[in-house]
């Protein structure tokens, strides 16, 4: 059993190595090109909508009304940063119960560069609302003395989550396998929906977490504790 896609190399060359996470990375990629592709290339503003469209229709305004209601913001900026972050995670997420198809998610490395996006987009949104001088002015809040403690705070929810969604993953796979092994008869159809509601929870999570630290930094320093205690409330979740 191996424990994350990193492990499985389909091609080695040198210090050139492509394996499982970076096939199934781009695998994921194009069929969310394609699909994006397929269903906006014949757009209808009428009564008559493709399945597709109509289907899409659905899920961006699903994403917005949580953005709308989470940030109290125009949904508008956020949608397609968090948007792609929901989509790319929902959906190597849920190919994973495809079988021969191992998520990307379950490496830390996929996890780590997309906690990484997060960590730019933060201050990247805070300073376009607010300007430069108001966002970095809140790290010397309430007093300078808070500076380092404010930065570090800064690393480790990056860090954290990269491990949540990494952990959350591979515990999930690994428990899947091993009671596969025990009774393959009689549990695949209840782990794979399990697998599945997992998958869906863990990109929620994760895209709800981010789009919480963008919107603490895009208000000022009064309104962050109320963002806090909502990502504590997450926090729980996983």
């Amino acid at each position: 059993m191996n424990i994350t896609p990193d492990t499985i190399i389909y091609f080695q060359a040198g210090f050139v190595k492509i394996n499982a996470t970076l096939v199934f990375t781009w695998l994921v990629m194009f069929l969310l090109a394609a699909g994006s592709w397929l269903i906006t290339r014949n757009l209808s503003s009428g009564t008559n909508l493709s399945r597709g469209q109509n289907l899409l229709e659905i899920i961006v305004n699903m994403i917005q009304s949580q953005l709308r209601e989470v940030t109290e913001q125009d949904p508008g900026r956020f949608l397609p940063f968090i948007g792609t972050l929901f989509l790319f995670i929902l959906t190597c997420n849920t190919l994973s119960i495809v079988p021969g198809f191992h998520p990307p998610t379950g490496s830390l490395s996929t996890t780590g560069a997309l906690a990484l996006c997060v960590f730019v987009a933060v201050p990247y949104f805070g300073i376009t609302s607010r300007g430069w001088k108001a966002y970095l002015g809140d790290y010397l809040k309430p007093t300078p003395m808070m500076l380092p403690f404010n930065i570090m705070g800064e690393l480790t929810r990056t860090l954290s989550l990269a491990i949540r969604l990494f952990g959350n993953m591979m515990s999930g796979s690994m428990i899947a396998a091993t009671v596969l092994a025990i009774a393959p008869l009689l549990f695949p159809i209840v782990m794979n929906a399990l697998g599945l509601l997992l998958g869906v929870i863990q990109a929620y999570i994760f895209s709800i977490l981010a789009l919480v630290f963008i919107a603490s930094a895009s208000r000022s320093h009064d309104q962050l504790h109320a963002t806090q205690d909502l990502t504590s409330e997450n926090g729980d979740l996983s």
